[in-house]
């Protein structure tokens, strides 16, 4: 008889887990459209019936990727996932993000989320104001780069999320020893998008990661209308196109982008004409030094002069620099006005999701309207 009680809370348990949140689907069940990216190619959030958990699906993370996808599932109200389910999960919202790069810092900032992130990759290199408020009281960690990551302090960090950076593909000593350590982790591809508001458009994948998806919506679509509406006043201006060139030597060659790269669009959104404009690949081509001369002689103007602060130092690099139309007119900007200490630039953090502040920038300095520049310096 005493058999009987025990059966009892045999079966209430069983009832109870009956009764308890169902398991989601596998990934080819998410296929309601939650979020579509009007301008970015390398991301999209779906939903399932009945669910309120998404996916995010990543694609083309980085150089040569092609359609590889990767997914993340995240969790909402206590449902779990499927028993298989093949790609990672996480709880939302995140509380605790690592950025494995500084434009995945400015991701959350431009929501209003940046108390997320505890952890970063190349802190003195980061312009970010609670960054650097907040890295001495350890609220912000140092992780490491690359390969060199510490892997002990990310364990006794527990972030939520870690999002990755990758250059030419996958790292498998770094993601294998994130799985190891229950560590759910994503690539995040916004440098391999070639439109600037498809760049900024991430910031939608990092409200979704805060759930506060509709904020982060209502933030992108007030940068997409200042960007089209400057964007649309330059084009119906008559007035010349400047020529622009653009980059400094690295090694004896100089790398001239794609005329399809994201610093293209916005040079030619801003009413500028780019130099090389034969380069429609999908990525830079190195061009010998007598060419790339020969380029600068045919510019108007010359930006993004790599580490340059003045003329001086540009000239110094090679002599015949101080005959180019663009140096003896004055008409050399680099785009470091903002930068910290160790030499990190704010305009490839903060600029990343303030694509309308770069626009306004170029076509300040395209056409000399004397409006101030947030990220570009006239080299003198």
């Amino acid at each position: 008889m005493k058999r009987f009680p025990e059966l009892a809370i045999c079966l209430v348990m069983l009832l109870a887990a009956a009764c308890g949140p169902a398991a989601t689907r596998s990934a080819a069940d998410f296929t309601r459209p939650v979020y579509t990216p009007a301008y970015a190619t390398g991301f999209d959030i779906r939903g399932a019936d009945d669910e309120q958990s998404t996916l995010l699906t990543v694609r083309n993370a980085w150089q040569g990727a092609g359609d590889e996808e990767q997914h993340l599932l995240l969790l909402r109200d206590g449902e779990r996932a499927a028993a298989g389910f093949d790609a990672q999960t996480v709880k939302t919202p995140v509380h605790r993000v690592v950025c494995m790069s500084s434009s995945h810092v400015a991701l959350f900032d431009a929501i209003g989320q940046i108390r997320r992130v505890t952890g970063v990759s190349g802190i003195d290199y980061i312009s970010n104001p609670y960054v650097n408020a907040h890295r001495h009281c350890g609220e912000v960690r140092e992780v490491g780069y690359d390969t060199n990551l510490d892997f002990e302090l990310l364990a006794a960090m527990r972030p939520d999320v870690v999002l990755l950076y990758g250059v030419t593909g996958e790292s498998g000593v770094v993601t294998g020893k994130l799985r190891e350590l229950g560590i759910p982790y994503l690539y995040i591809g916004d440098y391999m998008e070639q439109s600037p508001l498809g760049k900024a458009e991430w910031l939608v994948l990092a409200a979704e990661l805060c759930d506060c998806r509709e904020a982060g919506i209502r933030v992108f679509e007030q940068i997409a209308e200042r960007y089209n509406a400057l964007r649309e006043r330059i084009a119906a201006d008559s007035a010349a196109r400047p020529r622009v060139m653009i980059n400094t030597p690295y090694r004896d060659t100089w790398f001239m982008p794609s005329s399809r790269s994201y610093m293209i669009r916005l040079i030619e959104d801003a009413g500028g004409e780019y130099v090389y404009a034969q380069n429609h690949g999908n990525s830079s081509v190195a061009v010998d030094l007598e060419e790339a001369y020969l380029l600068a002689r045919d510019a108007d103007v010359w930006i993004n002069v790599g580490a340059c602060n003045s003329l001086a130092e540009l000239t110094a690099q090679n002599p015949k620099f101080a005959r180019i139309p663009a140096v003896v007119n004055r008409r050399v900007w680099n785009n470091n006005r903002l930068r910290t200490p160790a030499g990190g630039s704010d305009f490839w953090e903060s600029g990343a999701v303030r694509p309308d502040a770069v626009l306004r920038d170029l076509h300040a300095l395209l056409y000399e309207t004397g409006d101030s520049t947030l990220y570009y310096q006239r080299l003198r």
